[in-house]
C-alpha cells in the first residue's frame, strides 16, 4: 500500500476540521461597524487557524511523498496529528468567544503545541523509515526540517505559560512560526547564525 490512502484520508479529515471551524463563524445581526467589530475576534482566531492548517497541509503533503512504504508507526503517528488538528475548531471558537483571554490562549497553545509534536513524531517515523536510503543532499534537507519542527515544538510550548503573563506575547509566536515556513530556508539560517 502506498501513501496515497493516508494522503486522501487525511485530506478528507483536514477538509472536515475547517468546515466545522467556518461554521463557527457568526454572521453579523446588523450592517453596522459595531456588529463587525463584535465578531472580529472570531474572524482573525479563524484566520489565523486557517493559515495554520494550511501550512500544515502542505508540509503533510510534502512528507507523505518521502514516504515509500507506510509502516504501522507511521499509520499511527499520523492518526496522532490528525487528532489534534481535529481540536483545532474547538480552541480556535474558544480563543475567538473569549477575545483572547489568557486561559483560552494557553489552551489554543497547548493544542498547537500538541499538533507540531504530533507531526514531528509523523516525520521521524517516515525518516526512520528511510534510513540508508537517502542521498546526502535528501538528509541534510531531512534535518533543516527537523530542526525546523524542532523550533515550532519549542515555540508552540512557550507559548502556553507565557498565556498568563500576557497573551500577546503568545499571539506573538503564533504568528512567528508560520512566517518560519514562509522565509527561505537560506534565510533563516543567515539569521540564526547571526543570533549565535
Amino acid at each position: 500500500m502506498g501513501t496515497n490512502r493516508i494522503e486522501a484520508f487525511s485530506d478528507g479529515v483536514i477538509a472536515i476540521i475547517l468546515t466545522v471551524m467556518v461554521l463557527e463563524l457568526k454572521i453579523p445581526t446588523t450592517a453596522s461597524v459595531a456588529a463587525l467589530k463584535a465578531v472580529l475576534p472570531t474572524l482573525l482566531s479563524y484566520t489565523l487557524s486557517f493559515l495554520i492548517i494550511a501550512i500544515m497541509w502542505v508540509n503533510h503533503h510534502h512528507l507523505m511523498h518521502l514516504a515509500k512504504h507506510p509502516t504501522a508507526a507511521v499509520l499511527w503517528t499520523n492518526n496522532n496529528l490528525l487528532f489534534w488538528m481535529s481540536l483545532i475548531p474547538f480552541v480556535t471558537a474558544f480563543l475567538g468567544q473569549t477575545h483572547g483571554a489568557a486561559l483560552a490562549v494557553a489552551a489554543y497553545g497547548l493544542v498547537l503545541t500538541f499538533s507540531a509534536v504530533a507531526f514531528t513524531l509523523l516525520r521521524v517515523a517516515i525518516v526512520r523509515g528511510r534510513l540508508g536510503h537517502a542521498s546526502a543532499e535528501v538528509q541534510e534537507q531531512d534535518r533543516r526540517a527537523m530542526q525546523k519542527s524542532l523550533w515550532a515544538n519549542m515555540l508552540y510550548g512557550a507559548s502556553v505559560p507565557l498565556a498568563f503573563v500576557h497573551p500577546y506575547i503568545s499571539f506573538f509566536i503564533f504568528l512567528l512560526i508560520p512566517a518560519m515556513y514562509f522565509v527561505p530556508e537560506g534565510k533563516i539560517e543567515e539569521l540564526a547564525a547571526a543570533l549565535r
